[in-house]
């Protein structure tokens, strides 16, 4: 089975396919194959139904053991889209596909496809989606702060003092400053 890959570049690759056929023989014995030959496989038996189980099983571990690489081209717009009947261009974020049709129930596929085809891909789930790349932020270039000058009789924070070093404001009250009386002149 396959793991995780290690690759972090942000080159595209193409995306990951993995096949598991259950393939039927004239004694009516039957055997499971997987696309990846490291992938360990039971011996020629007559037991079918175990047989189907554990392929199905395998698909299942290759879905679980895979990581969605964020940076893989569609598996399925490699084939042509031949997967599906719809038109469309291939698009959206990277996931994981498990693909089983029932009434056939001799393959099952698991592969990397955009977001718009695995819509459209008929007996598919979404086993996993590719994470979101992490940008590294940088960290923001530290300007030191102006001294703030020491306030005096103590009942005021020194933190509620502006920056940039100006008196702080007054406290207003609610009173208005007096207005200045415009002297008439002429007439009484």
């Amino acid at each position: 089975m396959t793991s995780a890959s290690p690759e972090t570049s942000t080159e595209r690759v193409p995306g990951r396919a993995w096949t598991i056929r259950l393939t039927g023989h004239s004694d009516r014995s039957a055997t499971v194959s997987c696309t990846n030959a490291a992938c360990r496989m039971p011996p020629r038996s007559k037991d079918l139904a175990a047989l189907r189980a554990f392929a199905a099983q395998h698909a299942a571990a290759h879905a679980k053991a895979a990581t969605v690489r964020p940076n893989a081209w569609c598996y399925c717009g490699s084939q042509q889209c031949s997967a599906h009947t719809e038109p469309v261009h291939c698009a959206g974020s990277v996931v994981l596909i498990v693909r089983h049709d029932p009434t056939v129930g001799q393959v099952w596929s698991v592969e990397e496809v955009c977001a718009a085809c695995a819509r459209l891909i008929p007996h598919a789930a979404v086993a996993a989606r590719a994470a979101r790349p992490r940008t590294v932020e940088q960290p923001a270039a530290t300007v030191p702060a102006p001294a703030r000058a020491g306030v005096p009789g103590g009942f005021s924070s020194p933190d509620m003092a502006p920056a940039d070093g100006a008196p702080a404001p007054g406290r207003r009250s609610g009173r208005r400053p007096p207005q200045p009386q415009r002297r008439r002149t002429g007439r009484h």
